[in-house]
């Protein structure tokens, strides 16, 4: 599962909410039309590049700059909600349904909640040999794009809620345990645990705790 900063997408309508700072974006056509044809060796192997480790900053860097604006309009408020449309990637809503319902029900600090259009950031699906990924456009704007053969290699869920964890701060750590969502794919197609780990959700709380997202997040994985 990686992140990608893609140089060639286009920015689409400003969302709501926080999407002043992150709206959705359109996935390149390269991958939008990609020839699926990845492994888990390649995907792993791209989990682990130094491309997949910068934009995995570059997709939270994104997140922080949103909920500081969030935060300077409500100075008081202490959770922040951030909001997502599926319109691009109908065929997994239940799975990002799923995903929305484990980290609502693992943290308290930050909410996720999906809207018709526009958003904090949108989900896209198609083909692309590297897998699943979040990335940004390097101007505050993030999506997550689903790639059909890796989820049918992995479990779709697990998948889902492994991007989604990007987003609230999360980074990449392949050689965890499959009881750990950012492993990832590092414990091979076999595991199925859609869940964070008590670890990870603590830090997901600890980073957005009264509203507010630490700075200078370690999102090497």
């Amino acid at each position: 599962m990686r992140h990608s900063r893609k140089t060639m997408m286009s920015a689409a309508a400003v969302g709501l909410g926080v999407a002043a700072a992150l709206g959705g974006i359109v996935p390149s056509a390269s991958a939008a039309a990609g020839p699926g044809a990845g492994s888990p060796s390649t995907y792993a192997a791209y989990e682990r590049s130094q491309e997949n480790q910068a934009a995995n900053r570059a997709f939270f860097e994104a997140v922080q700059r949103s909920v500081a604006e969030q935060r300077a309009a409500s100075p008081g408020l202490l959770a922040v909600t951030v909001t997502y449309n599926t319109r691009n990637a109908p065929t997994f809503r239940s799975q990002i349904a799923r995903s929305t319902q484990i980290w609502n029900g693992s943290v308290a600090n930050v909410k996720l909640q999906e809207v018709s259009s526009g958003g904090n950031f949108s989900y896209y699906e198609g083909n692309d040999s590297r897998g699943s990924y979040a990335s940004t456009d390097g101007h505050g704007r993030g999506y997550i794009f689903l790639d059909y053969r890796q989820n049918q290699q992995y479990n779709s869920t697990r998948v889902t809620a492994h991007e989604t964890g990007h987003v609230l701060g999360l980074p990449d750590h392949y050689s965890g345990p499959c009881s750990e969502l950012m492993s990832g794919g590092g414990p091979g197609t076999s595991c199925t645990n859609p869940n964070p780990n008590s670890a990870e959700r603590s830090r997901v709380n600890q980073l957005w705790a009264n509203g507010l997202v630490a700075s200078g997040l370690d999102a090497k994985g």
